[in-house]
């Protein structure tokens, strides 16, 4: 088995692409087969290098591997000529300088249905001559769908400088490559008898080696929870912004992997080895898949729990140097911020949102002063202040013992001790368990931050 990822580098790669990536990834592992990685550059206008790393970035960052490229398709315009010039010269292909008038009226004679037909002509932009009968697409995903070549114009496929349109690199590529399987979204379809009719011409004249035409296997679409297509709207829209937004590239690859797809059994929380083991096309299904950033949001959450606390630390670590709040993993309270947090969290930028404060030095929350640090919040703060300088030492037990006896002794509820005393220390009323945060930030600094809350009273 031999399958490819051919994204184009017109932009970022999007949670659609990423998806397609990862079921050739899988059906490659599956079958010990081969994944060829092939840039389709051929888009002059909006393919640029930084987009190429870009994607490479991406696909590092979800850790799928390929086993040949990347290939640029640019890199391969030689060979791109020689088959255009094999099939001009078996009259397979011809020259044509028919504009989309000329098309137009030629409809308005046949009739609107009937495809563009034209002549050979001495210069202009290449046409492939679609024969008669019609192209049967067998997909492995949606069955046969078939094309009535009757319908379909001659296709472009070079301009009249010879530099090949998309859907002729993409079949000579495919052939070349030997591709026995082409996994795509449902969108790319129509290309399909096309590519095709490329493939089947060009076989004609000797290229692919015997090789058989792919089997081809479209992909749902994708759509956000709303049940319209997916796009910025609903959320993270590209592997970057998912990247940035704190995901783990694991969790990332099970919640794709049930984008269209299922094992059979209901069963959500998948490892790679697992999808590996149980992936195939047969469980692909025809009707669009929802992408929701919420249920991937939760599922991170179960991948951040399932983590040793040694790895919680190091890619909490890592995501803050790069992402603005590097050198704290210096702090010798890291480690232990980060194992307090992380029941609470589901993604790595939810740390530091959660125990950023504990670090750093208390937020400026307003609302949360006005709210737990009035007359009556200052008075219960003072009290504890002086229950925990008075406590007989500070580990977590110690405090917990302290302020619940505070409590018990005001007859309040726990909250009306606990958040005045979060908002003083942390400025904010969401930091994670009380006795932990106090415990960590030490008697010295509990107190220091107590006092400077109490002073601005």
């Amino acid at each position: 088995m031999r399958v490819r990822f051919a994204p184009s580098p017109t932009g970022a790669l999007h949670i659609g692409g990423a998806r397609t990536a990862l079921f050739n990834w899988l059906l490659a592992r599956h079958f010990d087969g081969t994944m060829v990685l092939r840039i389709e550059d051929t888009d002059r206008e909006r393919s640029t290098p930084e987009n190429v790393q870009q994607i490479l970035d991406s696909l590092r960052w979800l850790e799928l591997d390929w086993d040949e490229g990347p290939i640029m398709q640019t890199d391969r315009s030689e060979r791109h000529g020689e088959a255009l010039q094999a099939l001009l010269d078996a009259d397979l292909a011809y020259r044509s300088n028919a504009t989309a008038d000329d098309v137009k009226a030629y409809k308005q004679r046949h009739g609107a249905e009937r495809g563009f037909r034209g002549e050979g002509e001495q210069g202009g932009a290449v046409r492939l001559r679609v024969p008669d009968g019609a192209t049967v697409v067998h997909d492995a995903v949606r069955g046969d769908t078939r094309f009535e070549h009757v319908h379909m114009d001659d296709p472009v496929i070079a301009r009249a400088d010879g530099s090949v349109l998309y859907n002729f690199a993409v079949a000579i590529d495919d052939l070349d490559a030997q591709i026995t399987h082409v996994v795509r979204g449902e969108d790319h379809l129509s290309n399909t008898p096309k590519q095709l009719l490329v493939l089947e011409a060009a076989k004609a004249v000797g290229f692919g080696d015997g090789a058989p035409l792919p089997q081809y296997a479209h992909l749902p679409l994708l759509h956000g929870p709303d049940g319209k297509k997916l796009s910025k709207r609903h959320g993270a829209a590209s592997v970057g912004e998912l990247r940035d937004a704190g995901y783990l590239p694991a969790a990332v690859r099970n919640y794709l992997a049930l984008l269209g797809w299922g094992a059979g059994d209901d069963q959500t929380v998948l490892s790679t080895p697992e999808l590996v083991e149980r992936f195939t096309l047969d469980s692909v299904s025809r009707n669009p898949a929802r992408f929701d950033e919420v249920k991937l949001k939760w599922l991170n959450g179960v991948y951040i729990r399932a983590l040793g606390v040694k790895d919680l630390v190091e890619r909490v670590g890592e995501y803050l140097d790069a992402n603005g709040h590097a050198g704290f993993r210096g702090d010798p309270r890291f480690a232990r911020a980060v194992e307090i947090s992380q029941e609470k969290i589901h993604t790595l930028a939810d740390f530091w949102a959660l125990s950023g404060p504990l670090l750093a030095g208390p937020v400026d929350d307003a609302k949360a002063r006005e709210r737990w640090l009035g007359p009556q919040g200052v008075a219960v703060l003072a009290q504890e202040r002086a229950a925990l300088a008075q406590a007989a030492s500070f580990d977590e037990a110690a405090v917990a013992q302290t302020l619940e006896a505070l409590v018990s002794s005001l007859s309040v509820k726990p909250r009306e001790v606990y958040q005045p005393l979060r908002v003083a220390t942390t400025g904010t009323t969401v930091s994670p368990g009380i006795f932990e945060s106090v415990a960590l930030l030490g008697r010295e600094e509990t107190l220091r931050r107590v006092d400077a809350a109490l002073s601005r009273r």
